[in-house]
């Protein structure tokens, strides 16, 4: 990719870190309004929009960059994915979206130690076990008491405050719903103490370490993909009907199907937010084996019963 110069973004010093400063040398200036028709210009896009964009032609300073961004991208028509955890999501962007038909998903990746801490945590609650006050010696500081030390930009990014509050957010609340479906270990509103902190140690460079790490040449050394790209587009071709429908019509214009991939699942209004892991999967796996014309799995096999 050294041959590839990416576009220039949109810097505004209120949404990130004060530390980047001085790397923000390829920038979209102006007002947020021209900053919107500049992306829009760079997707080849030329349409208007008056519901949500009142705000950005007023020039709004509580408007952050991504979601200029995801106002851009329905625009034009473009899937668009909120991998950070920023506050990219409100409410009239939500109905910008389906207002125009277009597809979001959301929010914050989950690549790489989120996914681990949701397999143990599901193991831990189904298996009856309670997780209960952090200390030393107890199991809950190996799953809960997360210690991130962070070398690259990614970790120079969260050493400030502002910009590590919504990080903290998002992982401190992925194990909401398995905590949640145990009404007997957990009393309505108690809940693990769960402390996130990450550290910038330039040294690591590149690699990222943590307390709870595995030594798994698979889970620490294999290759990370986010199919993120293939799974928003697929969606946007996927008509279903339920039985008593007289049409084919599309998912929900605010996607779930990413939610295996992201740590913070951003759901319609109304709808559950479920983030185990196996169950994500299955509901990945299942809709996938629909579109090829197989049967949904389950435990049940009552073929062979």
């Amino acid at each position: 990719m050294e041959h590839m110069v990416p576009l220039p973004g949109v810097y505004d010093p209120d949404f990130i870190a004060s530390n980047q400063g001085s790397r923000a040398n390829s920038v979209i200036k102006g007002t947020k309004k021209e900053q919107v028709d500049h992306i829009i210009k760079d997707m080849r896009l030329n349409d208007t929009m008056d519901n949500l964009l009142a705000s950005v032609e007023k020039n709004e300073s509580d408007i952050s960059p991504s979601t200029l961004y995801a106002i851009a991208c329905v625009l034009e028509g473009v899937p668009f994915i909120n991998g950070s955890p920023e506050n990219t999501f409100v409410p009239g962007l939500i109905e910008l979206v389906i207002s125009r038909n277009c597809l979001i998903g959301g929010d914050d990746f989950k690549s790489g130690q989120t996914k681990m801490k949701y397999v143990l945590v599901e193991f831990l609650v189904g298996a009856g076990i309670k997780v209960k006050e952090r200390k030393k010696t107890s199991v809950s500081t190996y799953f809960y008491c997360e210690l991130s030390h962070l070398g690259n930009n990614d970790g120079m990014k969260l050493s400030v405050p502002q910009t590590f509050r919504s990080k903290e957010i998002s992982k401190s609340n992925v194990v909401d719903d398995m905590v949640a479906s145990n009404g007997i270990l957990f009393e309505p509103g108690e809940h693990p103490d769960h402390v996130v902190v990450i550290k910038y140690v330039p040294y690591v460079a590149d690699s990222k370490r943590a307390m709870d790490e595995y030594t798994s040449e698979i889970f620490m050394e294999g290759k990370n993909t986010i199919g993120l790209v293939l799974l928003a587009e697929l969606s946007t071709r996927i008509q279903v009907k339920a039985q008593g429908e007289g049409k084919f019509h599309s998912f929900h214009t605010v996607a779930t199907i990413p939610s295996y991939l992201a740590k913070a699942p951003l759901v319609p209004p109304g709808i559950p937010v479920v983030k185990a892991l196996s169950k994500q999967r299955a509901m990945l796996e299942n809709i996938l084996r629909a579109c090829i014309g197989l049967a949904p799995e389950n435990n049940m096999i009552l073929e062979y019963k």
